[in-house]
């Protein structure tokens, strides 16, 4: 027996947003995710490889009021999904810009990467960010 658990890729992932639907819009709209099923009040969506499971707090009666994604707290810091390439990336500002999504510049992390990165903001300024290989 190994003296650790063997792991794979990601299965899924849960985000905890205020709004259900308008979450479900902006990653529908914006990121290329489809609806799978729906759950009252739940949503799961996928954009091919990624299953990513939308839901309201699960004890509305804990929930901050009017509370804000904020990576400085303990837990997540960001999510990272990928595109194709550097043009990309670049058209993926262009859009976001033209529709008013927060963003933030597009970033070169260097040969000891490979990659692009540009930070995104969704409705409950959860931090996303799309990555782009060198090609």
């Amino acid at each position: 027996m190994s003296n650790s658990i063997g792991t794979g890729g990601v299965h899924h992932m849960t985000l905890t947003v205020r709004d259900v639907k308008r979450s479900t819009e902006f990653y529908t709209r914006f990121l290329g995710f489809q609806v799978v099923v729906e759950f009252d009040p739940r949503v799961a969506l996928s954009n091919g490889s990624l299953l990513l499971v939308l839901t309201p707090p699960p004890d509305l009666s804990q929930a901050v009021k009017d509370d804000r994604f904020n990576e400085n707290r303990i837990g997540l810091d960001h999510v990272s999904l990928s595109v194709a390439g550097l043009a990309e990336l670049e058209a993926a500002a262009t859009f976001l810009d033209d529709n008013e999504v927060t963003r933030g510049d597009i970033r070169d992390l260097g040969a000891g990467f490979g990659i692009y990165v540009m930070a995104v903001r969704d409705p409950d300024n959860i931090q996303l960010e799309l990555t782009a290989p060198y090609s």
